[in-house]
Formats: C-alpha cells, sequence, structure tokens
C-alpha cells in the first residue's frame, strides 16, 4: 500500500503560514522576475487566475479584489517542505520525495490497519505542526494514490484524507476522472488516446494490453497496470543522484557589460557545484550559455554556448569557477543586451566511480579539496554566498522581486516579532 502526500497550494500556503490574516484572502506566488503566477490559493483560482498568467496582465484583477501578490521565496519553501517530510518521516521509515510539495510513503507491512483513519491522521499532524495543509491519498498503487489525493482537494468532507482500495470504488473514481490528469499521461500520449475515443482514466485501463504496450511501449503499460491496481513503479526511499545538473536564470534586467555577465554566469557555475557536492560527485564537461531577449525584436540578437572539457572529474569550486569566467568572456560579445544565461553539467560520475589520474598532483589535489571543504562548509552553517570568488561579484542571482516575504524560518533577522503590551 502506498500513500501520497501532497500540499495543498503550497507557495501560497508557506506565505500564509506567518500571515494569518491571508486567510480567505486570494492569494499568488510569482515566477522568478515576477514573471507569470506559478501558486495560486483557492480564492485567487475561483477568480479565473490560471497557472502561467502574465502578472502584467493580472494587475487590473488584484487591485479590483485585493489580491495578496509575493514573489518566490525558495529558501522559505524549502524550509518548509522539509518541516512537513519530517512529519511525514514519523509515520514511515521509507519516504520518497517526488517534488517540494509531495512526498510518496511506503505502508508496505501495515496491513490490518485502518488505512482511512491513517490519511487523516497524517493530514491532521501535518497541519498541526506546519499550519500546511495536505491532501494524503491511500491506494495499492502510487498512481491510484496520487488519484485519492487530488479527490481530498476536491470534497473537503475527507477531512484531507482518502483511501481507495475496493474495486468498484476505484472504478467510479476512474469513470469521472480525465486520462490527461493522469499522472505519466502526456499531451503526446493523450493525443493518442484521444484518437482512440479515450477521455477518462477508466477508458484507458479498457485498452486491450497489445494497444496499450504498441502506443505507450513500457512506460505508458506501467501506468495503465496501476490504474488497474497492479504496483508497478518502483519506490525509492534513496534519491538518485542526477546525470546532469542545470543552473539557469533570466536576468532581471538587459545585461550589456562583461563584468556582470561574467559575475552571474560564476555564480551558477559556484551554485552547480553546491548541487554537485550535495550528491558527492564530479563534473567533467560543462557548457555554459547565453542568449539575448528575443521578445526585443528591434535589437541585436544572439545566442550561443562554450563546451569545457575537464581534464579529470572535479568538484572543486575553484576550478570550475575559473574555467566558467573563462568561457564567460569567450562567450561574450559587447553590443549585445543579455536576457538569460546558464552553467550545465552534462557528464557527471559518482564517487565511486571517480579515478583520480596517476599523473595529476595529488598534493595539489588534496590541497584543492581541503579548500572546496572549507567553502562548502562555511557557507553552509552561515548561508550561501558567505564565502565567494571575487569574480562572482556579490555572488547573488540579479532578479526582480518587489514582493518578497521575509525568509521567516532561515535567517535570523527575518524572526517574525511579536510585541507585548
Amino acid at each position: 500500500m502506498y500513500a501520497l502526500a501532497d500540499c495543498n497550494n503550497f507557495f501560497a500556503s508557506c506565505e500564509r503560514v506567518f500571515r494569518p490574516e491571508l486567510n480567505g484572502r486570494p492569494v499568488i506566488v510569482l515566477s522568478n522576475n515576477d514573471g507569470c503566477a506559478v501558486a495560486r490559493s483557492n480564492e485567487a483560482k475561483a477568480l479565473g487566475i490560471k497557472m502561467g498568467d502574465p502578472y502584467f496582465k493580472l494587475r487590473p484583477l488584484i487591485e479590483q479584489y485585493g489580491i495578496a501578490v509575493f514573489s518566490s521565496n525558495f529558501a522559505l519553501y524549502g524550509d518548509m517542505s522539509r518541516r512537513v517530510q519530517e512529519v511525514l518521516r514519523g509515520y514511515s521509515p521509507a519516504v520518497e520525495p517526488y517534488s517540494i510539495d509531495e512526498c510518496f510513503l511506503d505502508l508496505s507491512g501495515m496491513e490490518g490497519t485502518d488505512f482511512d483513519a491513517l490519511a487523516k491522521r497524517i493530514s491532521r499532524d501535518c497541519w498541526r505542526q506546519t499550519s500546511i495543509p495536505v491532501s494524503v491519498g491511500i491506494a495499492p498503487t502510487k498512481t491510484l494514490a496520487k488519484i485519492a489525493s487530488k479527490l481530498c482537494k476536491k470534497y473537503p468532507k475527507l477531512r484531507g484524507g482518502c483511501y481507495m482500495y475496493r474495486p468498484e470504488d476505484i472504478e467510479k473514481v476512474l469513470r469521472k476522472f480525465p486520462a490527461e490528469d493522469v499522472w505519466g499521461i502526456g499531451r503526446r500520449s493523450m493525443r493518442k488516446l484521444t484518437e482512440k475515443g479515450v477521455v477518462s482514466a477508466w477508458d484507458f485501463t479498457q485498452l486491450p494490453e497489445t494497444t496499450v504496450r504498441t502506443l505507450f511501449h513500457l512506460p505508458g503499460f506501467r501506468t495503465w497496470k496501476e490504474l488497474r491496481g497492479i504496483p508497478c513503479v518502483e519506490f525509492e526511499d534513496m534519491i538518485e543522484p542526477k546525470q546532469s545538473i542545470c543552473v539557469s536564470r533570466s536576468f532581471s534586467h538587459d545585461v550589456t557589460s562583461l563584468q556582470e555577465f561574467t559575475e552571474q554566469i560564476t555564480t551558477f557555475a559556484g551554485k552547480a557545484v553546491d548541487k554537485l557536492r550535495s550528491q558527492r560527485s564530479f563534473v567533467r564537461e560543462m557548457v555554459v550559455f547565453a542568449v539575448t531577449n528575443r521578445f526585443k525584436e528591434y535589437l541585436p540578437q544572439t545566442s550561443g554556448g562554450h563546451y569545457v572539457v575537464f581534464p579529470e572529474g572535479t568538484n572543486d569550486y575553484m576550478k570550475v569557477v575559473v574555467a566558467a569566467a573563462d568561457a564567460a568572456r569567450t562567450l561574450f560579445r559587447g553590443g549585445y543586451a543579455y536576457k538569460k544565461g546558464g552553467v550545465v553539467f552534462t557528464r557527471i560520475e559518482q564517487e565511486d566511480a571517480h579515478v583520480p589520474s596517476l599523473f595529476a598532483d595529488h598534493a595539489a589535489g588534496e590541497r584543492a579539496e581541503r579548500l572546496s571543504g572549507a567553502i562548502e562548509s562555511i557557507n553552509k552553517a552561515l548561508g550561501p554566498g558567505s564565502v565567494l570568488f571575487g569574480v562572482q561579484g556579490d555572488g547573488q542571482f540579479h532578479m526582480t522581486q518587489e514582493h518578497k516575504s521575509p525568509r521567516y524560518t532561515t535567517r535570523w533577522t527575518d524572526l517574525p516579532k511579536v510585541s507585548i503590551k
């Protein structure tokens, strides 16, 4: 048996935790550079605001209905996600984070448990301990558990928890559940299903096995079996290391100077090394890229990338940042206004597969590792960007964030203050 815990309107809910006066008021959270809506409270959805609606188009609606607007605050969201996961681990030692706001729980070996009561208790405890509303679905497969969690959001009478296991109940739900909303069915698959007359998830389960295998191969076949109550998607309580790492951003303004361009690219590189070291990996190849603003057609346009190959795998901050700085200087062209850039690590090897070169200066390598380890430790203890290389400038992603809330849980100066009179 599997459970899926899904935080409701997660980013908007995080903003409400420390601002209880926002309860009942429409709330939206914007993407990087305050571009578009990426999270909406139920009240905001009721006003017709859709995911991805541009902020500038929403301004009249915001003023008319007094909608609370927030810039993305990922430090806050990440910490609140961690707190929710801590609650979930109290119910199962095997927890698989699927995204920042979703986690699977493996409930194997808990036969005889009142799973409906358990789902409601998990939801209730998450709310009591974090003030984040969480919908918990429990079912024989991960795909059905996700559908069960969606039912909690649609039907408040379920009180945050839904146990879906009886064949007749599953059939009743799947007959009304759109196939396009099933986990694992994308747009391309949906086009094929539409041609077959498939509208609901139940319609999909009624297709012949040979048809499913032919049209959708193994991933689609697994989804088909999962909907029929046969577990096929394995539970992973250990997060697999990433085979590629990308750090990129749209700049808050057009970048026209080499110094600012280099600062941003090397900051991206440093963040990528943070991720690389956190999974104990080494990079062999790196791509640095940048593009101008294609929406400003009246300006000269360019795009390009620079490919870097390291002689051997590395996770040395200095080596990667220096290489990124050289790539940025090669890539930059005067007379152009750059809008976005990034760094991609493409060939990543794990620690147990990393073999240092016989001809490398091992003493220098040990010194470099001590330096990188010190940088990593200080930045973890004092906060990202506490130690930087000069070429990185202030080490910040320069983004437009006019509506950013405080980092209530991760920065001392942002702790909520209470006045007692």
